[in-house]
């Protein structure tokens, strides 16, 4: 048998017990598809569980989750975190409940493709490797936001993977070794943004293990599709720069003045757009091409927004253990 088919023979017969965590407040228009994306997965059945924890929701969820997990082909379980209203304590009551030696992430609104178990978990054939990041893709575009956010990648690990300070994946797609979990202890359980990176960095500052990227372990996700939401999320992203600042030191987010949004808006309508509208003249620029300056500079002022207004509640700096 050659090298390469010693490595295929290996990756085929590497199936260790996972537990797939995943989150859900008022999900019961994301609960059916879910599911379906869940049943649908090619890893071995006898080999992993789900556990769909309730973070107190008000829609029903619970209850419609108990009655959808009645004779289910794979092992399912409905859990429930009432105390604390955040996906990391959650998070931290599926991790509790779970018996797998890797603990996969993932949100209840994402799209697990049927192949994403498998190819997240195979990197943990290599003993270094103790987190692995999926990819996260968008759902198909509809609207003008879901378009602008599609092109600039917004969802993509690409971005937090590329981070500066310290790469670091999300949790609509990531897995982590258990054992990790027990040296470097599970989520903040107060924190409301940002627990994704400060898992990621403490256990990697521990030096016992590497991250790897599976690209092709994929889900599924859909971007804001209006104004109020994205500038929901990208006050978020501020907001969590804020609280990883106050927690690992990281360099915060540069001023964008209202002042400064002026002039680069000027600079766009006098200067970019009429070079824009040449090319749309030859067919080589759309209304996308357009919004784009004014799009982001939305989203950087409401970032920079987040950023300024966040306050770290003091609990939200503990950490609970295993």
């Amino acid at each position: 048998m050659n090298n390469e088919s010693f490595k295929t023979s290996a990756t085929n017969t590497f199936k260790p017990e996972v537990s797939v965590v995943v989150p859900i407040y008022n999900g019961t228009t994301d609960l059916p598809e879910l599911i379906n994306c869940l049943l649908a997965q090619t890893y071995p059945k006898d080999k992993v569980e789900y556990l769909l924890v309730d973070n107190n929701s008000s829609d029903g969820t619970f209850e419609l989750l108990k009655l959808a997990l009645e004779n289910s082909p794979i092992k399912i379980r409905a859990l429930s975190e009432k105390e604390i209203q955040s996906s990391y304590a959650a998070r931290n009551t599926g991790i509790r409940e779970g018996s797998g030696e890797i603990i996969a992430f993932t949100d209840a609104d994402c799209r697990p493709q049927p192949q994403w178990l498998d190819e997240l978990v195979q990197p943990f054939i290599n003993d270094n490797i103790v987190i692995v990041a999926g990819e996260i893709t968008a759902l198909p575009a509809n609207g003008l936001l879901e378009r602008y956010a599609d092109r600039q990648e917004t969802l993509s690990q690409k971005h937090t993977l590329a981070n500066k300070f310290c790469a670091y994946g999300q949790t609509a797609n990531l897995a982590i070794r258990r054992f990790a979990l027990e040296k470097a202890g599970l989520f903040r359980p107060y924190l409301t943004t940002g627990g994704d990176a400060d898992i990621c960095w403490r256990i990697l500052q521990l030096e016992i293990g590497n991250l790897e990227f599976a690209p092709q372990a994929i889900v599924q996700h859909r971007h804001r599709s209006t104004f109020k939401e994205l500038k929901s999320q990208w006050k978020r992203y501020g907001r969590s720069n804020s609280y990883l600042h106050e927690l690992h030191d990281v360099e915060l987010m540069r001023e964008i003045t209202k002042y400064e949004c002026y002039y680069r808006l000027a600079r766009w309508l006098f200067k970019e757009v009429p070079k824009i509208s040449v090319k749309a003249l030859l067919g080589k620029a759309s209304f996308l091409d357009y919004v784009n300056t004014p799009i982001g500079l939305f989203t950087a002022r409401a970032r920079y927004m987040g950023q300024q207004q966040a306050q770290l509640p003091p609990q939200a700096k503990k950490i609970e253990w295993l």
